[in-house]
């Protein structure tokens, strides 16, 4: 019986199969209307019943599953704490910022030695701090980029760093000022007091103050969700408002380093035992070129990528401003303190000695 209904079966009256879902019918041109094809739905498109003429469009935050079905919602992406990446910086930060901790307590136990009172204990004092702040302000980047903290976190970075930069460009000024204040008869000795340093600090954060506050009165950043970089996720950034506000805070930071360097690299000659302005330069040195190296690298970056790409800049620049100017002092005080003696200081240098009155 099963033979002889396989030998006479019916004939389809069809040319062609139903369309699943995520297809739809397209007429063949020239062939009956019960010819057609099945064209798969567009990326954002479903169908979820067969044979369906059209397909559906989904929602701006949802996006088809794999048989284009049905919509579901897109997943947020942000450099979040759960993340092994914003974990992994999150945890560099946190392990960073006790290293100028540290070298800052090593500098008040030994504030009386000569190489601290020759490298300005009060402003090293300053620098190291901001460093510890610059670790910390990292952390503002990780996490759900709420309309507060897209408001703050660049401000507090252009002005911590400005204060660390600042304090740099000081100590350099200074330098310069103390061996000039050596020469007979010159008169820039009233110019070597912490005072002066510290105005120029007040200056340079002032005129970045300034910046930030017109920012955030002619285009503060928000919180955005984008669509437009990966269609089938929802990436929550910050948008910056004006671009060119955000260069701009960047472009002097760079300037203040590269005045920092400029000055330095001239002064790194000097007759000093204890000559800041070397450490200087190699410290400007590696400032900038992570800066400037992350330029590109932003640019070429997407998504919490992007976010990740500040956070190691500010990680790797502020890093190298403690190796290149607090790790060598920081050697001489635990391995070679003979050389730390006011003795050893007075027998080589004549610069140094203003420091140590």
């Amino acid at each position: 019986m099963e033979g002889f209904n396989s030998a006479f079966a019916v004939p389809r009256s069809v040319c062609s199969e139903s369309c699943p879902l995520g297809f739809r019918k397209a007429a063949i041109q020239g062939q009956p209307i019960c010819c057609y094809e099945c064209i798969p739905c567009l990326q954002d498109e479903i169908t979820n019943q067969t044979d369906s003429i059209n397909c559906v469009r989904c929602l701006w935050d949802q996006w088809p599953n794999h048989e284009k079905s049905s919509c579901l919602p897109k997943p947020f992406e942000f450099l979040s704490y759960e993340d092994v990446l914003g974990a992994t910086l999150a945890a560099s930060s946190l392990i960073s910022s006790i290293v100028p901790l540290l070298i800052l307590r090593l500098f008040i136990k030994h504030r009386n030695t000569p190489i601290v009172k020759a490298s300005n204990y009060s402003l090293s004092c300053l620098l190291l701090m901001s460093l510890c702040f610059c670790f910390f302000c990292s952390l503002g980047f990780i996490g759900y980029p709420e309309h507060n903290k897209c408001l703050l976190r660049q401000v507090t970075f252009g002005l911590v760093f400005t204060l660390c930069v600042a304090c740099i460009l000081a100590k350099t000024i200074m330098v310069v000022l103390v061996f000039m204040a050596t020469k007979p008869g010159s008169s820039l000795r009233k110019w070597t007091t912490f005072r002066v340093s510290y105005m120029i600090i007040f200056i340079c954060c002032l005129l970045q103050f300034i910046l930030c506050v017109t920012r955030l009165s002619i285009a503060p950043p928000f919180a955005q969700y984008n669509i437009n970089i990966r269609p089938e996720i929802i990436v929550v950034d910050c948008n910056e408002g004006s671009p060119f506000a955000f260069w701009t805070m960047l472009g002097y930071l760079f300037l203040l380093a590269s005045i920092s360097f400029i000055v330095a690299f001239l002064a790194r000659r000097l007759p000093d035992s204890f000559n800041e302005a070397q450490y200087i330069t190699f410290s400007m040195l590696a400032f900038l070129s992570v800066w400037i190296s992350y330029i590109p690298a932003s640019l070429s970056a997407q998504g919490k990528y992007t976010v990740a790409m500040e956070i190691f800049a500010i990680l790797a620049s502020s890093w190298a401003l403690v190796i290149c100017m607090f790790f060598p002092k920081c050697f001489f005080i635990l391995f070679r303190p003979e050389m730390n003696s006011k003795e050893n200081i007075m027998r080589k240098s004549k610069v140094t000695i203003l420091y140590l009155q």
